[in-house]
């Protein structure tokens, strides 16, 4: 545990008290259940931005990459990098189709595609796969919060999941969108502030160089061509596999303010990776027998002033919950608009769509406490790679072949696809090889049966 000073406590708990104060204000803007889930469709770029920034910048753009940083260098950039080119190919390519879909969900965008059945699966196996990403999530807010703070485990699992719950909902997306905002900026400000202090502690580029040699670590390649390009890859799939962000492209105003958002969101994210590669690659010059995941909190303690420290402590944590409460928001958006609204209840009102979704977010984040006080010492990255590889099964070729191949990819094969690859992704994950990421199963499985299903489909 680190050691925290009075000004430090009070710091944090001002920034935390702030955020959750802008996510009650945001209940203002909600009047049903389409300004709670797509607000209204008439945000602006900017909170467009802020609920992509929000999500995506979590503890793995932040704790992670420093950490990262800490042992192989500049090949810890791919995470932020792959994030970056992720929004700017959504900006670019899909925010059009997407927005003018009229969807709220995509699941439904792949049901106008290939049929209700496209609906429920990609619905089910999405949900889970993004349930998974949220454990994930509460796991790096517990170890962030128990690194600090001198609690035990299940007071910051409680902790983590009441932010998660204040963070979206009352407002939904509009939730998402301011808080993610007042979040792109206090992550920016702190990390660009640690960041600089980082490079100029360790005597700037020069200074650095003459610590460590060329090769790994200021290689973008560090860890070999495969891996490091697979880790940009992978986060490209996952964020073209995520309700959260296609929720923002939904929402916006109109194309030209999603396609905006999701393009400042591109250019905005790769300085974040950057500031936090300094940080880790000064704190192993300087303490090199520390864990890895304490190179961040642990500069933040020793080298910046305790007012300061104390808020990037507490912007650490809003980003690691604040990407779970993103989480969380698309799947209570698609258990209420395409399980409760379309199948169960199709006559209900939208009022009671909104007691659904907030419903659904508060018994989401339970179920994964429920999980999580079970798996307290669980690999977090471990739940990551089982998420990553069930969204991207499930929804990543299926929608870029809805949008690019329409007159191809035939309705039969999209929903054998939808159901079949995800499910292969699970058997892998549990009897295949570990030498082998479960999300290439799962995408090599998607694209064969896309492909062949299509070319031998009688529709």
């Amino acid at each position: 545990m680190l050691s925290l000073s009075t000004v430090h406590i009070i710091s944090i708990v001002l920034t935390l008290g702030l955020v959750t104060a802008l996510g009650i204000y945001s209940m203002k803007k909600v009047q049903n259940a389409s300004d709670f889930a797509v607000g209204g469709r008439n945000i602006g770029a900017p909170l467009v931005a802020g609920t992509i920034i929000g999500t995506l910048v979590g503890g793995s753009s932040t704790i992670g990459t420093a950490q990262l940083a800490f042992t192989s260098g500049f090949s810890a950039w791919w995470f932020t990098l792959g994030g970056g080119a992720a929004c700017i190919i959504l900006g670019v390519f899909l925010a059009k189709p997407l927005r003018e879909s009229g969807a709220s969900t995509v699941p439904g965008f792949l049901a106008e595609a290939y049929g209700q059945k496209a609906r429920l699966l990609s619905s089910i196996f999405s949900s889970l796969g993004i349930f998974l990403m949220i454990i994930a999530q509460i796991l790096s807010a517990i170890a962030l919060i128990t690194t600090v703070v001198d609690v035990e485990p299940i007071i910051a699992a409680l902790v983590a999941i009441f932010l998660v719950i204040s963070y979206v909902i009352f407002g939904g997306v509009w939730g998402t969108g301011l808080v993610g905002l007042l979040k792109a900026f206090l992550v920016y400000f702190s990390l660009l502030v640690a960041g600089i202090t980082a490079y100029n502690l360790g005597g700037g580029l020069t200074g650095f160089r003459g610590t460590f040699p060329s090769f790994p670590w200021f290689s973008l390649f560090g860890r070999g061509v495969a891996v490091d390009l697979a880790a940009g890859f992978s986060l490209i799939v996952g964020v073209l596999s995520t309700q959260t962000y296609f929720q923002a492209m939904f929402s916006g105003r109109n194309v030209k303010a999603a396609r905006q958002g999701a393009i400042i969101s591109g250019l905005v994210i790769p300085p974040i990776g950057l500031a936090a590669i300094w940080v880790g690659m000064y704190m192993r010059s300087t303490y090199p027998d520390i864990s890895p995941g304490m190179a961040l909190p642990l500069f933040i303690i020793e080298y910046l002033p305790h007012t300061l420290g104390g808020v990037v402590l507490a912007t650490l944590l809003i980003s690691i919950v604040g990407t779970g409460a993103g989480l969380v928001l698309g799947v209570s958006t698609m258990l209420s608009q395409d399980i409760y609204k379309k199948l169960i209840n199709p006559q209900t009102s939208e009022r009671k769509v909104l007691q659904f979704t907030r419903l659904s977010i508060i018994l989401v984040t339970l179920v994964t406490l429920v999980f999580v006080t079970g798996n307290i010492n669980s690999l977090i990255l471990e739940w990551g790679f089982l998420s990553m590889g069930l969204r991207g099964s499930t929804i990543c070729l299926p929608l870029l072949g809805a949008i690019f191949l329409k007159g191809f990819i035939k309705p039969k094969a999209g929903v054998m696809a939808i159901g079949l690859a995800p499910t292969l992704t699970i058997l892998w994950a549990i009897f295949g090889s570990k030498s082998i990421d479960p999300l290439y199963i799962g995408l090599l499985a998607s694209l064969g049966i896309l492909f062949f299903g299509s070319l031998i489909s009688k529709e």
